[in-house]
């Protein structure tokens, strides 16, 4: 490490490869999907590049997106947030775009 990096830059780069699960734990409480239009488009953060796309549901972006995700180790928060929308959201058919992904085989690995 060069000596001129600061000891907060330092910490970070310490608490960061403490969870080298691929899964940021420093975040807390992150939504991966922000619902539009009734379920039928999402903004999908991804944490393995830092970019936000506005994706419809039921588009194989879509599901190149999630499956991205997945790979990197966000599985479980995926589906467990998919499965949220749908109880919180029974007729925006994210229980569909969850068939459809397991489908895809998108949350095996």
């Amino acid at each position: 490490m060069a000596s001129n990096t600061s000891k907060t830059a330092r910490a970070s780069v310490r608490a960061g490869q403490a969870g080298q699960g691929g899964a940021l734990s420093v975040l807390g409480e992150f939504k991966y999907l922000i619902p539009l239009n009734g379920g039928k488009h999402a903004y999908v953060r991804n944490l393995t590049n830092g970019k936000t796309a506005h994706l419809r549901t039921d588009s194989e972006a879509f599901v190149e997106e999630i499956r991205v995700l997945a790979a990197a180790g966000h599985a479980a928060k995926l589906r467990a947030e998919i499965n949220a929308l749908a109880a919180t959201h029974p007729d925006h058919g994210w229980d569909k775009t969850e068939k459809r992904l397991v489908e895809a085989g998108v949350f095996e690995g």
